[in-house]
């Protein structure tokens, strides 16, 4: 390994460790080494706080003067709630900065790097490019397309069954799995279910991990049938917004209300995911978990909608021809216009498999 790889892998641990934290801002991690001494280290640990390049430059002080930054994105050159880090490297006579990619943004790519050349600082763009862009795949496409990256997470038996036909479900998974979950509950800004779901298992889609952060909930309710003494009502451990249609109960709304619970009005009879990712998208969430059933599970697939899939697949035979897997919907009439999984990881949790990869969608909307 290069000693640019070594440092940027540095940077991208430190950015690693804020998984979470950050939404909508991206995951930034920053290293200053000067001749071969580390001088200055820093992370971007919450919006509108400062970014990972001035904690480093920061904690590097006079030492930051002739030295090497390397940083996991390129410094922002633009007036948000910080100021930016291009001018402020700029100031602090950094010799060299290294990059692993460039802002996603096209608006503003190649700016930060500008500022950098401008000055006279020599710039290297590329090193550990693809973990940096894998790392951020969430911001990369908030900030493009204006939508949250979506998640889906299914727990299923080896036969993909959720349940059995008698609808029991619990537990299907390990507990090791069951607390990635939750991990990946604190790693998203909202999670999402179906009314069904909630009326049958009364979850509290809550982060249950030391220090976790608890996501936004999100109920796609047509007609507002959650139960006023269902947690995601009645806990007020996190926030939570019901999606619903002009075939909602109006006097219901007003409890609900009254309980701080959001109530969002789309138009038309029935839900559309599209819809739904728009709003949450205009509001600022940039990351979304879906943990619901069947048939929310098929309309997001089949709307091309779910960007990554994670499937914890516990060693267990359900069987049943009534008893649920985690796709509902028609599905595809031919094998050849099955959704298939790209960049596929398997791994071992507890005694189950977590399978994660990301719809390689061939078909046209």
């Amino acid at each position: 390994m290069t000693d640019h790889a070594h440092f940027m892998e540095m940077a991208l641990n430190q950015a690693k460790a804020m998984k979470g934290q950050t939404d909508p801002n991206p995951l930034v991690g920053s290293v200053i080494v000067n001749g071969s001494r580390i001088v200055g280290i820093g992370s971007h640990l919450k919006a509108g706080e400062p970014h990972a390049e001035i904690h480093a430059l920061r904690m590097a002080g006079e030492h930051a003067e002739g030295a090497t930054m390397y940083v996991t994105l390129e410094p922002c050159s633009h007036h948000g709630r910080t100021g930016p880090c291009a001018e402020a490297i700029v100031k602090a006579g950094i010799a060299k900065v290294v990059i692993a990619t460039l802002d996603p943004n096209p608006v503003v790519s190649g700016n930060g790097v500008a500022i950098l050349e401008k000055a006279g600082i020599e710039v290297v763009t590329g090193i550990c490019e693809q973990a940096s862009i894998q790392m951020n795949e969430v911001f990369n496409k908030y900030i493009v397309a204006q939508r949250p990256f979506v998640t889906m997470k299914v727990g299923a038996t080896l036969d993909g069954k959720v349940a059995t036909h008698a609808l029991s479900s619990k537990w299907i998974t390990s507990e090791e799995a069951r607390t990635d979950v939750h991990r990946l509950r604190h790693e998203n800004m909202a999670i999402l279910t179906g009314i069904n779901t909630v009326l049958q298992d009364d979850p509290a889609l809550t982060a249950r991990i030391p220090n976790g952060k608890n996501p936004i909930r999100i109920v796609l309710d047509s007609t507002l049938k959650i139960p006023l003494d269902h947690q995601l009502v009645a806990d007020h451990l996190a926030e939570t917004w019901v999606f619903t249609t002009s075939r909602y109960n109006k006097k219901k709304r007003g409890l609900l209300e009254a309980r701080g619970v959001r109530i969002i009005l789309l138009e038309g009879d029935f839900l559309q995911g599209e819809d739904v990712l728009n709003y949450l998208g205009e509001n600022g969430i940039s990351s979304l978990l879906i943990e619901a059933g069947a048939t929310i599970n098929a309309t997001f697939m089949e709307h091309q909608l779910v960007d990554k899939l994670i499937v914890y697949m516990a060693p267990k035979l359900v069987g049943g021809q009534n008893a649920p897997s985690f796709l509902g919907g028609t599905g595809v009439e031919k094998m050849q216009d099955a959704t298939d999984l790209k960049d596929l990881q398997v791994e071992t949790i507890g005694k189950d498999l977590k399978i994660t990869g990301y719809p390689a969608y061939s078909r046209k909307n």
